[in-house]
């Protein structure tokens, strides 16, 4: 079974961002969690979930355009494919990360992610199209962070966890990422020259405020 994120709300695809929002607001009061009790209210969680998903995706620009594209592709989102549909999501931020077009990237990282929440190859890419649009900091640190909690012993992860941190200007968890990223990679000259480069700036800084 596809989701139609359309169908969900009731709306033709031709729908207004105006006409999604007044109708979700709409089915919102009526499916309210809170109006049910007992076994009913489990029923009702779900949908008012699915509600919201599907507000999200379709007053958001670029997602309304990926969902069209997957409907006419027939791409399917059933819990037994979520991991393929990330797979695509995930080779199509790659080609745009690759072609420059960094936002198209996070988006489709984003979609890659929330399909498959486990996997540590697409957190690491939003994280790194996260860290090259301006005021995604802090998206870019969550991502990275995502990434390395899954796998927590990969050296890339941790050196690009400290870079980032270190551009959001968190020297302590820069600091501490790169000094884990060169206990599993001690022959990493990138590691070892970004982690000396903030310990002289920190040195520097000690030695300005004394």
């Amino acid at each position: 079974m596809r989701i139609n994120y359309y169908e969900v709300l009731g709306v033709q695809r031709s729908a207004s961002e105006d006409e999604i929002r007044d109708t979700f607001r709409k089915l919102v009061r009526e499916n309210h969690p809170d109006r049910y009790k007992g076994p009913d209210k489990a029923g009702a969680e779900r949908k008012f979930q699915a509600l919201t998903e599907a507000v999200n995706v379709l007053t958001n620009p670029a997602r309304r355009k990926q969902h069209d594209a997957e409907l006419s592709a027939g791409i399917s989102k059933t819990s037994a494919d979520f991991g393929a549909v990330a797979k695509v999501y995930l080779a199509k931020g790659v080609k745009a990360f690759k072609e420059g077009d960094v936002r198209a990237a996070y988006e489709n990282f984003d979609m890659a992610v929330k399909h498959n929440p486990n996997d540590a190859k697409a957190f690491h890419y939003l994280a790194l199209a996260a860290s090259r649009i301006p005021a995604y900091a802090r998206q870019a640190v969550q991502a990275i962070e995502s990434a390395v909690q899954r796998e927590p012993v990969n050296a890339i992860y941790l050196k690009d966890a400290g870079l980032i941190c270190k551009r959001a200007g968190l020297n302590a968890k820069a600091e501490r990422y790169l000094t884990e990223a060169l206990k599993w990679d001690p022959t990493s000259l990138e590691i070892q020259n970004a982690l000396a480069d903030l310990r002289q700036g920190k040195g520097a800084a000690a030695q300005k405020k004394g």
